[in-house]
C-alpha cells in the first residue's frame, strides 16, 4: 500500500461507468473522497447504487469542468487518454491513471500481473488454480472478472492477486508494481487505440517498468519480440519456451512441462546453487484445445515453480482444468462437424494460432470492426487447411481482398447465417471456428456477446 496516497476530501473524477469505473468509483467514495463518474452513455443503470455512497453521477458526456476542476481523475481501461477533455485536463496539471493504478496503492498483497496479446485471460485462470492448490491465498480479476479496485477490501499482506492486464490499462500507470510480471506473446493489435505497434509495445513493456532485483521478470523464449520488450527490466528474468533453448528456465522435455533451474526456488524467492531439473506437469494432463496454449500452461507453470508449488499441486490445476468460455471452446458436434467458439481471438495473431491449431477441413468465420494488423498473414495457413472462410462485418471487404486467390471467402450477413453456410461447407467431417481476427463492436456489445451468439446458434442448428 502507498501510505502517501490519501484522497479523503478531495474531488475525484472517474471517467467510464463499466466495471473497473464502477469499483474504482465506490473503492474512492469508502475512502471519502468527493468522487463524481462521468460516463458518455446516457445511462448506466449499473452504477446508479453508487448514489446511496455519495457518487454524482454525470450521463451523456464528460463535461470539461468536471475534469479540468478535479484533483484527480482516474479512466477507466476503455477510454482513451487522449480525448480533449482529458488533455486539457493534463495541460492544467490534473494527475490523471488509470484504475488499475488506483488499485494497486491500496493492495496489501503481492501482485502477479500477466500481459500479452493473446492468452492473457487462459494464463491469469491457470495461474490462480495453481496457486490455490500451492495453498496461497489468491485473488484473480483485472481485466477479466473482477476489477482490481474490487479486490481491495480483502487483501491481506498473505494475499497473491493475479492480474490480467491490458495494454489499455498499463499504459496509465505510475506506481504499479508486481511481484512477478509475466509477458506471453506480443503482435500488433489495438492499433484503432494505440498510435504505432512502438506505442503498443511501450505500454505492454511498463509491466516491468516498477520491478526490483527481488522481483521476478517471466518471458516466452519464443518471442523475440517478447525478449526485447523486457530486455531493460531489473527482475530476475525466468524464460519459458516450447521451442528455444533454455538452459535455465521452463522447457518441454521427455513429454513433460520441466523447470530447468541452477537451484531450487522457494516462497522466498531465493535461489540455491547446484543445477537441477524438475518435472513440473505432464503435457498429457493438458485438456486444451491447441498446441499454442500449451504454452500459457507453461507460463502459469513457470509462476508456480517461482511461488514454490509443489508439482503435484500444479499437475491437479492444470488436470481440472478445462479453459475458459470464448477461448477454444468446444461447443458442440452436429453429424461430424465440430464447432468451436474462439470469439477472444480478436486480432490477427490469435486467429492465426487458433486457425494453426488444426490441421484440415477448417471453416473458419472471420471478421467484425478490424482493429489492425496484416489479414494477409491469415493467406497460408488458411490455404493448407481451409475449405473456405465465411466472412461477417465491416470487414468483409477487407478480407475478401486479402484473402483473394488464397482460399474461397463467402459473405454472411449475420452470425445465424455465417454458421449455417459454414456448417454446410465443413461437412461431412470438418471444423467451424469462430476466429473473428476483429474487435466485435460492429455487430455486438463485445467478444462474450459474439461467442455467446455463436453458441446459441450453433443451439438453433441442433435444434434442427
Amino acid at each position: 500500500m502507498t501510505g502517501d496516497f490519501d484522497v479523503q476530501g478531495k474531488r475525484v473524477t472517474v471517467v467510464g461507468a463499466a466495471r473497473s469505473g464502477i469499483a474504482a468509483a465506490e473503492l474512492l467514495a469508502r475512502r471519502r473522497a468527493q468522487v463524481t463518474l462521468t460516463e458518455m452513455r446516457s445511462d448506466a443503470p449499473d452504477a446508479e447504487p453508487l448514489r446511496s455512497l455519495g457518487v454524482q453521477l454525470e450521463l451523456g458526456g464528460h463535461r470539461a469542468e468536471t475534469l479540468t476542476h478535479a484533483d484527480l481523475i482516474v479512466l477507466s481501461p476503455g477510454v482513451a487518454p487522449d480525448q480533449p477533455a482529458i488533455h486539457e485536463a493534463r495541460e492544467r496539471g490534473v494527475p490523471i491513471i488509470g484504475e488499475l493504478e488506483l488499485a494497486s496503492r491500496y493492495l496489501n498483497g503481492r501482485v502477479v500481473a500477466i500481459t500479452g496479446t493473446k492468452g492473457k485471460s487462459t494464463t491469469t485462470a491457470l495461474t490462480g488454480q495453481m496457486l490455490e492448490a500451492a495453498g496461497y491465498k489468491v485473488t484473480v480479476g483485472g481485466n477479466i472478472g473482477a476489477p482490481l479496485s474490487a479486490q481491495v477490501s480483502g487483501s491481506t499482506p498473505d494475499t497473491v492477486h493475479v492480474v490480467e492486464a491490458s495494454s489499455f490499462q498499463l499504459e496509465q500507470i505510475e506506481t504499479f508494481h508486481p511481484w512477478i510480471a509475466v509477458m506471453l506473446n506480443f503482435s500488433p493489435d489495438h492499433l484503432d487505440r494505440h498510435p504505432s505497434v512502438d506505442a503498443y509495445g511501450a505500454a505492454k513493456a511498463r509491466i516491468f517498468e516498477n520491478q526490483t532485483a527481488d522481483d521476478w521478470a517471466v518471458v516466452n523464449a519464443d518471442d523475440p519480440a517478447v525478449l526485447e520488450l523486457a530486455r531493460n527490466g531489473r527482475a530476475r528474468q525466468r524464460q519459458f519456451g516450447r521451442r528455444a533453448p533454455i538452459e535455465h528456465g521452463t522447457a518441454i522435455e521427455d513429454g513433460w512441462i520441466v523447470d530447468r533451474r541452477p537451484g531450487g526456488i522457494g516462497r522466498s524467492g531465493a535461489a540455491g546453487g547446484g543445477g537441477e531439473v524438475v518435472r513440473l506437469v505432464p503435457l498429457d494432463a493438458i485438456h486444451l484445445l491447441g498446441p499454442h496454449l500449451v504454452s500459457d500452461v507453461m507460463a502459469a507453470a513457470t509462476i508456480g515453480a517461482i511461488a514454490g508449488g509443489a508439482p503435484a499441486a500444479l499437475t491437479a490445476a492444470v488436470e481440472s482444468f478445462r479453459g475458459l468460455e470464448h477461448a477454444m471452446e468446444l461447443v458442440a458436434e452436429i453429424d461430424g462437424v465440430r464447432f468451436v467458439n474462439d470469439s477472444k481471438a480478436t486480432n490477427v495473431e490469435a486467429a492465426l494460432r487458433s486457425i494453426e491449431s488444426f490441421e484440415s477441413g477448417l471453416v473458419p468465420i472471420i471478421g467484425g470492426r478490424f482493429k489492425g494488423g496484416d489479414l494477409r498473414l491469415l493467406r497460408e495457413p488458411l490455404a493448407a487447411r481451409a475449405k473456405a472462410v465465411v466472412a461477417i462485418g465491416e470487414a468483409r471487404p477487407l478480407l475478401a481482398d486479402a484473402l483473394a486467390g488464397a482460399v474461397e471467402v463467402r459473405e454472411a450477413t449475420s452470425l445465424q447465417n455465417a454458421i449455417e453456410q459454414a456448417f454446410a461447407l465443413a461437412k461431412p467431417a470438418g471444423t467451424v471456428l469462430l476466429a473473428p481476427a476483429c474487435s466485435s463492436f460492429d455487430m455486438f456489445r463485445d467478444y462474450a456477446d459474439r461467442g455467446r451468439q455463436f453458441k446459441e446458434g450453433v443451439l438453433t442448428l441442433s435444434e434442427r
